[in-house]
C-alpha cells in the first residue's frame, strides 16, 4: 500500500499538480482533480483552498472522477463545460471552418460566426493556435495546395481546388509556398537543384547544402552517410549534386562559422518551413550569442505563450544548424534539453559563445 509521503511525492512530481498550484485555467478540460478526504472533483483553475498533495488524486475528466466516486464541486463546476473550454471549442470549430470552405473565409465572416468581434477573435485565435487565422488558412492553404498539384490533370485546376481567385496570386504565392514554381513541383522538383558537400568541423562532420535561394541545410553529426541520408529525406524531390572543389570553400566558410558563432555568417538562407515554423526561426535569429532563452520565453516572444510545445517542435525541425541557433533555447531551469545534433554539441555551442 502506499504510504501517504509516497503518494504525496508521485503528486508533486506530477505536471499536472503544477497546474493545481498555479490554478491555471488553460488547464481547464485537459483533467480534473480529485480529494480523497472531501470526496470533490475539481477543475485546475480551481479557487478552493488547495489541497495537500498526498490527498489528490488526477482524473481524465469528470466521468473518470464520477466512476472513482468523486462529486463535482459547487464552486468551479468542473461537470459543466468552463470558458476556457468554449473557447477552444469554437476555435476548432473555426478551424475545420477554415479547412473545409471553398474559398479562404475572412475574419469578418469568422467573427461572425463565432458571434465574437473581430478584434477579440483575432487575438482568441492566436492564443490557441500560435497563428493568426490568416496565417492558419495560408498554412493550410499551402497543404491544399501540395495536394491538389499532387491530384490534378491540370494547374488550372490545382489553383481552383486549393482556393485561390486568381492565376496571378496563385503563381505568385506558390512559389513562395513550395521553393519552386508550380510545374516544377509537379515535375516532382527534379530540377530544383541543390548542391551539398561534406567535411569536418570542431563538432564533427558537417553537410552543407545549398539552393538556388541559398544555404537550405547545416547539418551536424558523426556519420557522414546519415547526414546524406537525411538530406535526401528532407528533399526528396530536389536534384541533389555534389559541390565542385570550388564548393568546399562554402563549407569551409560554414565550418569556420560554426567553430566560432559568435562572428556570425552573412549567407543567405533559404529557409523552408510552416508560417508557424519560420516565426519560430526567425526570433531565434534574434537571439544574440552567449545569451539562451526557454521555450516558454521564446513562446513569449513570438506571441503565442501558449504554443511552448508547438514551439519545441518548430526548435526540434530545424535543418539549418547553428545560422538558426535552436542550440540558444533551453529549459526553464536552465538546463539542456532536447538538440537533435545531440547534447553535447548543444553544451559546446553554448560554452564556446560564452567564453568568447
Amino acid at each position: 500500500m502506499t504510504s501517504p509521503e509516497q503518494q504525496a511525492e508521485t503528486t508533486c512530481a506530477d505536471p499536472r499538480w503544477h497546474s493545481v498550484l498555479n490554478r491555471d485555467a488553460s488547464a481547464d478540460g485537459l483533467f480534473v482533480y480529485g480529494v480523497i478526504t472531501t470526496g470533490i472533483y475539481c477543475r485546475p483553475s480551481c479557487p478552493s483552498r488547495t489541497a495537500r498533495p498526498e490527498n489528490v488524486r488526477f482524473h481524465a475528466d469528470s466521468s473518470a472522477a464520477e466512476r472513482a466516486g468523486f462529486r463535482p464541486c459547487k464552486r468551479c463546476h468542473p461537470d459543466q463545460a468552463s470558458a476556457q473550454e468554449r473557447q477552444r471549442n469554437t476555435i476548432a470549430t473555426l478551424c475545420r471552418m477554415i479547412e473545409t470552405a471553398p474559398q479562404l473565409p475572412t475574419l469578418e465572416e469568422l467573427a461572425a460566426c463565432a458571434g465574437l468581434s473581430s478584434h477579440h477573435l483575432h487575438r482568441l485565435f492566436k492564443q490557441f493556435t500560435g497563428l493568426t487565422p490568416r496565417q492558419y488558412a495560408k498554412a493550410h492553404q499551402a497543404r491544399r495546395l501540395r495536394a491538389a498539384l499532387d491530384q490534378s490533370t491540370t494547374i488550372t485546376d490545382a489553383f481552383n481546388t486549393a482556393g485561390y481567385g486568381s492565376s496571378g496570386r496563385f503563381y505568385e504565392e506558390s512559389t513562395q509556398v513550395l521553393g519552386m514554381t508550380p510545374s516544377r513541383y509537379r515535375a516532382g522538383g527534379d530540377d530544383a537543384r541543390i548542391q551539398f558537400a561534406v567535411g569536418d568541423c570542431s563538432l564533427g562532420a558537417i553537410l552543407v547544402a545549398q539552393s538556388e535561394l541559398g544555404i537550405c541545410a547545416i547539418l551536424l553529426g558523426d556519420d557522414p552517410n546519415a547526414l546524406l541520408q537525411d538530406l535526401q529525406r528532407r528533399f526528396a524531390r530536389a536534384q541533389l549534386v555534389p559541390g565542385d572543389s570550388g564548393y568546399m570553400q562554402l563549407v569551409g566558410l560554414v565550418a569556420a562559422f560554426v567553430d566560432n558563432p559568435v562572428r556570425g555568417m552573412d549567407l543567405p538562407l533559404d529557409i523552408r518551413g510552416t508560417v508557424f515554423q519560420q516565426r519560430v526561426w526567425l526570433a531565434l535569429r534574434d537571439i544574440p550569442p552567449g545569451e539562451t532563452l526557454s521555450y516558454a520565453q521564446l513562446a513569449q516572444r513570438i506571441g503565442s505563450p501558449r504554443a511552448v510545445r508547438a514551439v519545441a517542435g518548430a526548435c526540434a525541425a530545424n535543418a539549418i544548424a547553428v545560422a538558426i541557433p535552436c542550440h540558444r533555447v533551453v529549459r526553464s531551469d536552465g538546463g539542456l534539453s532536447g538538440y537533435r545534433w545531440g547534447i553535447e554539441r548543444k553544451r559546446a555551442l553554448l560554452d564556446r559563445e560564452r567564453d568568447t
